[in-house]
């Protein structure tokens, strides 16, 4: 079933207008808190959002890559306290793929919205336009965004063929 779902699993950016169960959210949650965590710090926080305002505001995070968070139902922002450890960018982007691998599991679609180091404007950096938007502290950095919802497009998986097995390298690196 993991393969599958890893097969399956491609970024969605438009979604139907339409709620998602809160069931699904709960187990979106859980997901999140299940991920893997280094020396089990779980450094990160989860910010889920519903309100269509809020969410039309975050999609404007970043110059490019995050109007689509309009038209999502639910987005997640994802954070983590830097001075609980110094993987904080590793345990937030596991936590991302889980939530994301828990959304195709469900039937739904979803999308990474990369935000760490990229810009909001030439002023502001899109972490301190979220972080001033949701009130999150200072010691905490955003990794990411991801937009969540049912797919209004539909994208075939990868091939196997297509996939670039010339990067794969045993025993040792290969120029």
């Amino acid at each position: 079933m993991l393969f599958s779902l890893i097969e399956k699993r491609r970024s969605i950016r438009k979604f139907k207008s339409m709620p998602i169960e809160k069931q699904k959210i709960d187990k979106l949650i859980e997901a999140a808190l299940r991920s893997p965590s280094s020396r089990g710090f779980n450094p990160w926080r989860f910010i889920v959002v519903d309100r269509p305002e809020l969410l039309e505001s975050l999609s404007k995070a970043k110059l490019h890559g995050s109007s689509f968070l309009k038209d999502a139902p639910i987005g997640f922002v994802v954070c983590a306290d830097e001075n609980k450890t110094d993987v904080w960018v590793e345990d937030s982007s596991i936590a991302t793929i889980f939530i994301q691998l828990a959304a195709q599991a469900l039937g739904l679609g979803s999308c990474w919205i990369q935000i760490r180091n990229r810009e909001h404007d030439q002023n502001m950096s899109a972490e301190s336009y979220i972080k001033n938007l949701l009130g999150i502290p200072d010691n905490f950095k955003v990794e990411s965004m991801i937009a969540i919802g049912y797919p209004d497009e539909d994208k075939k998986s990868h091939s196997k063929e297509s996939l670039e097995m010339e990067k794969v390298f045993w025993n040792g690196f290969k120029k």
